[in-house]
């Protein structure tokens, strides 16, 4: 294939060396070095064009001129190669490239647009490698030579976009917000228009946040009303821009008037929206309202982030609310040195720290693992006369039961009770779990009996740290006295779970399991009963047909016919029989709720699995419909049970006869 004509002479020497070079671009790369001292522009143009539409080889050839500096790759192949990488959208490599001939060459914006406007033909290329040249120029802030290109553009018939024009304003607006800016940007934005290239959102929002930067809020009110009449609507860009302005201005009014106008536009504000009205509420000391900006926030489903907590926080240290101030750090999660920082804020005007100051601080640096700085702390406020309580003792304890450090932890605990300090759950709980991760669990079982003589009930963190604890030395008979202690005790977390019990049975100690379920049932602890159940199925413990049968009275006991006639198909398909006693407690529930079509489906299984030997279910089915005057089921039952054999003696049932 031959280049098109460039005016270029190729000799047959070039030809061959570039051929060559389509060879090793191909297969051996590693070749390429030895091709670099004989290779000239002219070859590297014939392998540009004869190669245009081959995307790996062009990168390929790319890796190659870009591994160090080489003569033969002249600003004519660099543009031909701008050509070819726009045209395969390979707009970042484009880019690089780009900002490299404008960067690196002494050549005038001129002998740029040239170059391009010359090889243009010969890549098939299009107005975006203008495009790409204007923005490239306006990233560095040459903004005379983009401007420069543009006009060359046009005036060659290349119509660069709405990209190029976008690219001069914002590279325009973010350099300046003078009068001599503006009036520049003005003239961009006018010569866009009159070039028939329609402004987008972008666009408009450059130029908004150009004019209110210039102090001009009234300007960019009017485009927002323009754009809209060209339909093309603000974003949450767009009123962020203007409410930011107002805000800065103390305009409040104006700033809550836009987050409305978004309401009613279904524009939804966010963070920025928020932290600027959250900024200006500050600024003008009403921290009340500010409460109501995070409420609305939470409605709208968003979390304040880093800006909007150090915002209200330098605004309640401003208002003197220190207090205030050291909450918003603790929900901060982390932010110990600037909660540092408040306190001697505090100091400075004035006023004292108190043992919940100090105690939030401390919690920080702990949650942190910065556990010499909490020390630090806690000698700190003991020297100022200000005594640790309770909470600043449990932060403490917790965060060296973190470490690993628990012979530091007891004592420190023995330090507390001796102060006449009480310990709470969180206390206990932190020393229980440092003992079961060291292994010593005859200390964290005497925590607990400890734990439970001082008042204190255990709660599902504390319990699930002794399972955990006791099932990883494989104790799990007395994991499993514990929860049955637990459910006898009436004392049952809500969310205790039971996979380390149940994974660590064995074959023989199924019977446990089903004992938990039995026990569960018989208290009315159908929660329980189901978080055993389902945790028997997750662990690959098949229910028998007794923990089936148990599940399904308790249900029916509690008065959840739904449930338990769903176990009970679940049972039916899992081909287990259920109890005479099962039966006649579902029949009962189901007829109590109307079900039926569940009560129905019953009562022909029921039948259908019955024989001569176990005819006294159906009488008592009988019995249970005659009482409640469910004749039609009556009837049916004992024509099932002649068909069966299984009809009762005669005279039995002969008022049901008569009634019928």
């Amino acid at each position: 294939m031959k280049p098109p004509n460039l005016n270029l002479s190729v000799s047959p020497k070039d030809t061959i060396m570039a051929n060559k070079a389509i060879t090793y671009l191909k297969r051996h790369p590693q070749n390429l070095p030895s091709l670099s001292p004989h290779f000239t522009p002219q070859a590297a143009t014939y392998l540009l064009l004869t190669s245009q539409n081959n995307k790996p080889l062009i990168l390929n050839f790319l890796n190659w001129v870009n591994s160090k500096p080489h003569p033969f790759f002249t600003p004519h192949c660099q543009t031909l190669t701008l050509h070819i990488l726009t045209r395969f959208n390979l707009f970042k490599t484009a880019q690089t490239l780009a900002l490299n001939l404008i960067t690196s060459s002494n050549h005038t914006t001129s002998i740029v647009f040239n170059l391009l406007k010359q090889t243009y033909h010969s890549c098939n290329s299009s107005s975006a490698v203008f495009d790409l040249l204007i923005k490239s120029y306006s990233q560095i802030n040459l903004i005379e030579n983009a401007i420069h290109t543009l006009h060359l553009a046009n005036r060659h018939g290349f119509s660069p976009g709405v990209l190029s024009y976008n690219s001069i304003l914002d590279s325009i607006l973010r350099n300046g917000s003078d009068r001599l800016s503006i009036q520049q940007a003005n003239r961009v934005f006018n010569d866009m228009i009159r070039n028939n290239v329609s402004p987008n959102i972008y666009t408009y929002n450059v130029m908004i946040r150009g004019m209110v930067s210039a102090g001009n809020l009234d300007s960019g009110l009017c485009l927002i009303r323009e754009m809209e009449t060209k339909g093309c609507f603000p974003n949450v860009v767009t009123y962020n821009t203007m409410i930011t302005a107002y805000c800065k201005e103390n305009n409040l009014e104006e700033a809550f008037g836009l987050l409305k106008i978004m309401a009613n536009k279904r524009v939804e504000p966010n963070l920025i929206s928020y932290n600027a009205v959250i900024n200006g509420l500050c600024s003008q000391g009403r921290m009340n309202e500010t409460m109501e900006v995070i409420e609305e926030m939470n409605l709208n489903g968003l979390s304040p982030d880093c800006i909007t907590y150090n915002t209200l926080v330098n605004g309640f240290c401003k208002d003197g609310n220190f207090h205030q101030a050291l909450v918003l750090l603790h929900e901060m999660a982390g932010r110990a040195e600037e909660a540092v920082e408040v306190l001697k804020g505090m100091v400075d005007k004035g006023l004292f720290p108190d043992v919940v100051s100090y105690s939030t601080v401390i919690s920080l640096f702990c949650r942190n693992g910065e556990l010499g700085k909490a020390f630090q702390m806690k000698v700190e406020m003991i020297e100022k006369g200000i005594l640790p309580d309770a909470v600043t003792y449990s932060s403490l304890i917790q965060g060296l039961c973190q470490q690993r450090k628990q012979s530091e932890a007891f004592d420190l605990f023995r330090e507390m009770l001796g102060r006449g300090l009480s310990p709470d759950e969180v206390t206990y709980t932190s020393l229980m779990n440092g003992y079961c991760v060291e292994g010593e669990l005859s200390k964290a079982l005497d925590l607990h009996d400890e734990m439970m003589q001082n008042g204190f009930l255990p709660d599902v963190v504390t319990y699930s740290v002794l399972i955990n604890g006791l099932n990883k030395k494989a104790r799990t008979r007395e994991a499993k006295k514990l929860l049955l202690k637990l459910f006898y005790d009436e004392s049952v977390p809500n969310d205790v779970t039971y996979n380390t019990l149940i994974e660590n049975c064995s074959n023989n100690e199924f019977k446990s399991v089903v004992g938990l379920v039995k026990g569960f049932c018989m208290k009315g602890l159908m929660d329980e009963a189901d978080r055993v159940f389902e945790t028997m199925h997750q662990r690959d413990f098949k229910p028998d047909g007794a923990v089936y049968n148990l599940m399904i009275h308790g249900h029916c006991r509690r008065g959840n016919a739904r449930k338990a006639y769903n176990m009970y198909a679940e049972m039916v398909r899992c081909g287990f029989v259920s109890h005479m006693v099962t039966v006649i407690s579902l029949i009962k529930a189901l007829s109590k709720d109307g079900m039926n079509d569940e009560l129905s489906s019953v009562m022909q299984n029921t039948l259908s699995s019955c024989t001569v030997n176990d005819a006294e279910l159906p009488k008592a089915l009988v019995e249970i419909n005659f009482k409640e005057g469910n004749m039609d089921a009556v009837l049916t039952m004992l024509t099932g049970m002649a068909n069966d054999g299984l009809l009762p003696d005669g005279g039995d049932y002969s008022c049901a006869s008569a009634s019928a």
